[in-house]
């Protein structure tokens, strides 16, 4: 995250623009609605650093800035994630994620 933020200051991108879209990932949880599997499903794309890398290259070929600031917004975003503990998520629930288990489930008892 520190790393995609210092990028993003040295690129000199606008900082509404940033704290407009910084927690833009997290409407995928609004998948969740429609049950475990497809939330984990829409969580992990919108989690994944596959598709901003992937846009952030567009960018460098496009030479397209608002693409490349989205990217780096997006995998700050990820990187945030991260660093709380958030990982990629498994159909058994939400709470279920490659990092461990999150929430007061995961406290031990």
């Amino acid at each position: 995250m520190v790393g995609m933020v210092v990028l993003y200051a040295t690129w000199d991108g606008s900082w509404w623009i940033f704290a407009v879209l910084f927690f833009v990932p997290d409407l995928s949880f609004l998948a969740y609605l429609a049950g475990p599997r497809t939330g984990a499903i829409v969580y992990n794309i919108a989690h994944s650093y596959m598709a901003p890398v992937a846009l952030m290259t567009l960018g460098f070929g496009l030479a397209a800035p608002l693409t490349l600031s989205i990217a780096m917004i997006w995998l700050a975003h990820i990187g945030f994630d991260r660093a709380l503990g958030y990982g990629l998520k498994y159909a058994a629930g939400f709470t279920f994620t490659h990092l461990g288990r999150i929430g007061r489930s995961a406290a031990p008892g």
